[in-house]
């Protein structure tokens, strides 16, 4: 296994939920790409993605449904500050991943998590895990759980 997809296993051991990181030859990159490569619905994927608060500068990340696009009008009303795109650099100094494998935990600095609502509609869902090519699979409560994040409908 990776070291990055190492370090999104020990962080989900620390849960103590049996949650596993698979790894895939097919890349995950994409809600598509991990659709096809698991054999589930696009809307199974919990896509993840960073955002920039405007005024505090602190990461955001949002773990929204494949099938969903982020209204980010909502987003920015909900957690009280604009927001704006999150470039690379950004993403991997402050989780410590890079785009495309970004996982809901194991970052190096905790952002402010938003999960959307639509996930919960799901029996279970599958998120990256720390490479292009890895995910594990858990359910909505469980994503709760291990991110603490808040669930709002931002899609």
């Amino acid at each position: 296994m990776k070291p990055a997809a190492e370090r999104v296993q020990g962080a989900l051991a620390a849960h103590g939920l049996g949650l596993e990181v698979r790894e895939f030859p097919a890349s995950t990159r994409t809600a598509a790409d991990a659709a096809a490569a698991i054999g589930c619905a696009v809307a199974q994927i919990a896509k993840s993605l960073v955002f920039r608060a405007a005024s505090t500068g602190r990461p955001v990340l949002v773990v929204a449904s494949g099938a969903n696009r982020v209204d980010e009008k909502k987003l920015s009303a909900l957690i009280g500050e604009g927001i704006g795109k999150a470039d690379a650099d950004f993403v991997r100094a402050r989780t410590g991943f890079a785009i495309g494998g970004v996982p809901p935990v194991g970052h190096l600095e905790p952002p402010i998590v938003v999960l959307d609502s639509d996930l919960f509609d799901l029996a279970e869902i599958w998120a990256a895990a720390g490479t292009p090519n890895a995910v594990f699979r858990l359910t909505p409560d469980q994503l709760q759980a291990i991110t603490g994040g808040q669930v709002a409908a931002i899609a």
